[in-house]
């Protein structure tokens, strides 16, 4: 994991999405090894932004439930 990445659902309020795309940018940028991508690789990084982000947000609204740390409303 990168270490740049913070723990998003220990928190007492829930992450925010901005949270998330941001956690979600530092995967993608750790994964594909740009920092920004070309314009001939800017489409494929965005969308894998996106989706890494919202795999995440699925994740975290699954395990709120059960984590005795997280207060996340519903």
């Amino acid at each position: 994991m990168c270490r740049s990445i913070k723990t998003l659902r220990t928190g007492a309020l829930p992450a925010t999405d901005d949270e998330i795309s941001a956690a979600a940018l530092q995967y993608v940028r750790k994964v594909s090894g740009y920092r920004k991508p070309s314009s001939a690789n800017a489409l494929a990084f965005d969308e894998a932004v996106s989706a890494v982000a919202a795999a995440s947000k699925q994740l975290l609204d699954a395990v709120a439930a059960t984590h005795p740390d997280a207060r996340r409303s519903a």
